[in-house]
């Protein structure tokens, strides 16, 4: 199974496959209206801005896993982030990232690319106490850690990286760049 046998929900319920996505560079990212990491749609939609023409696509997954920060309907979410942030790319369907429920797409990111670390600053620090009180074991294991964790699928639909919330989005757009 690859990145082009998957499917994910669209706010609609309609499935979406990753197909239509193929000889495109897409970004795979977890939100939450309600996270310390929520500003990072504003460098997202730049992103998507910048290089939507060259075919580079996002696949926005809102997820209400890490202490609640994506309350609210599939509408409310999206309202949120066109009004707040002039999104413009495509949501999918608010869904669990992490656990039995976890939609089958990120089954397969992590499986692909795991936890590699939060890197270093304040913020890496910060995140890594918190881990600790939640996940003795957050090291070790692929789950997605917080929101705003992102995957890098190139245009052969191969996960090529993974970013940690913490990562710097200068790093995030460097990267999709010399993908496209």
């Amino acid at each position: 199974m690859g990145f082009y046998d998957l499917s994910v929900k669209d706010t609609k319920g309609n499935y979406i496959s990753m197909k239509e996505f193929a000889g495109k560079v897409v970004m795979v990212v977890n939100t939450a209206t309600g996270c310390g990491f929520t500003p990072q749609y504003k460098e997202i939609e730049e992103m998507y801005e910048n290089f939507h023409e060259k075919g580079f696509e996002i696949i926005d997954v809102p997820c209400n896993q890490f202490k609640g920060q994506a309350p609210g309907t599939d509408e409310e979410i999206h309202q949120f982030c066109q009004l707040h942030y002039n999104t413009k790319f495509p949501q999918m369907k608010k869904s669990d990232v992490n656990g039995e429920n976890a939609i089958e797409l990120f089954r397969y990111l992590k499986s692909q690319k795991g936890f590699e670390g939060f890197g270093k600053g304040p913020g890496a620090l910060a995140m890594s106490a918190l881990l600790k009180t939640i996940d003795r074991d957050y090291k070790n294991n692929p789950d997605i850690k917080w929101n705003f964790t992102k995957f890098l699928i190139d245009r052969q639909g191969n996960v090529v990286a993974r970013f940690e919330p913490t990562a710097k989005m200068d790093d995030v757009a460097k990267a999709v760049e010399a993908l496209l």
